[in-house]
């Protein structure tokens, strides 16, 4: 727990946690509310697919955009722009009474989430260099807090009799608030030749070979994984599963506590074992959660199989980006950046194909497709390269 106690008791540290919180709140809240638009506007699955689908246009379309905004303005300024400016576009997808809106509020929301995603992880990575602390995991697990409290939040506002407009406006108020009250320790926090760059060296975004592409690979299994549960878990609560209303939500908060229950251990477990263990580890436990959400749809059964895939999850977007941070012969940004290209796509365009499988088949078939891409991330893992 030294890891945990040094994390905490630093400024610095806990002030990038909190980006890490916002993002993750803020998703768990829209997830949440997913099944709210599907049967507002009397969605199916393959055309809430489409809608989930501009998300991830938003994130691809802007992610080398984002590296250079984030290279051209500064990783600790973009992490406070990028906290504000999300809370600001998941609040526009609920404005109006109009889908043309909520798929604009998430192109939105998918441009600052590249922002966000690449200038938090950088200003962590550099963090971790300048001070020698372990904190990369520990960040990651903040998102996890924060996607569990975010998809805690229904559970208290719906009972008040809130509507699901307010609920966003109000949730993403208190992210606002977050980032004005720790903007001041990020802008302040010192990085001491933490990555070296070189002045003269242009941003390029290149297509992953060797090594990098194994990495690729792998993160697209574990961020698949990842966007499917948090925007499925809660339909397949309610549609599967048929849990009554107060327990819909459990699902995904099992999820999430599991995942930051590992996260929060990984920069001690990670050093000790070795990332390709942790990582190879994580995909056969995923793999065992699926298989048991799937087989017993029951209740207390998918909420135990879906924490089993928080836990195996956990620490493959740690590793993988931590990777890529110190990946060799490109700029850090840089690959960050492809890292994140690719890791978005798995995570905000994976639950549109899970969308298209439900629609000709069942949600049950869809995940299972996602069960068998641990098999895959298993073997990818075992031989992977990794720095």
């Amino acid at each position: 727990m030294n890891h945990l106690k040094v994390f905490f008791s630093r400024r610095d540290s806990l002030a990038v946690g909190v980006a890490f919180v916002v993002m993750g709140f803020l998703f768990g809240n829209w997830a949440t509310m997913i099944p709210y638009i599907k049967y507002k506007y009397d969605l199916s699955d393959s055309i809430l697919g489409l809608v989930l689908l501009s998300m991830p246009i938003g994130c691809l379309a802007s992610n080398y955009g984002a590296a250079v905004l984030v290279k051209k303005w500064g990783m600790r300024q973009m992490t406070v722009a990028g906290m504000i400016l999300l809370s600001i576009a998941y609040s526009i997808a609920f404005m109006l009474h109009s889908l043309w809106i909520v798929v604009l509020g998430l192109v939105l929301a998918g441009i600052c989430v590249s922002i966000l995603n690449i200038a938090m992880n950088m200003t962590a990575a550099a963090l971790e260099k300048s001070a020698s602390v372990y904190i990369i995991s520990t960040c990651h697990g903040m998102f996890s807090v924060g996607l569990m409290l975010g998809s805690f939040m229904l559970s208290i506002t719906k009972p008040l009799g809130w509507s699901e407009p307010l609920h966003m406006l109000v949730m993403s108020g208190c992210t606002i608030l977050a980032a004005l009250l720790s903007y001041r320790t990020i802008l302040n926090i010192k990085i001491l030749s933490a990555i070296p760059s070189n002045e003269d060296e242009r941003l390029k975004l290149t297509w992953p070979s060797g090594a990098l592409l194994t990495m690729v690979v792998i993160s697209l299994c574990t961020n698949m994984t990842e966007g499917s549960m948090a925007d499925w878990a809660t339909l397949y609560m309610s549609d599967i599963v048929k849990a009554v209303d107060s327990k819909i939500g459990w699902g995904l908060t099992s999820y999430s506590a599991f995942m930051a229950l590992g996260r929060f251990g990984g920069d001690a477990l990670i050093p000790k074992y070795g990332q390709n263990n942790i990582l190879s580890w994580g995909a056969l436990i995923v793999f065992v959660g699926f298989v048991l959400a799937i087989f017993a749809p029951y209740t207390y059964s998918t909420i135990v199989g879906f924490g089993l895939v928080g836990l195996g999850v956990s620490l493959g977007s740690p590793i993988l980006y931590a990777s890529a941070a110190r990946y060799p012969d490109i700029p850090h940004s840089g690959g960050l950046a492809i890292m994140n290209t690719f890791s978005m796509a798995g995570f905000l365009a994976g639950p549109v194909l899970i969308g298209f499988i439900s629609d000709v088949s069942n949600l049950s078939i869809a995940l299972g497709f996602v069960g068998v891409l641990a098999l895959l991330w298993f073997v990818k893992a075992r031989n992977a390269v990794l720095y």
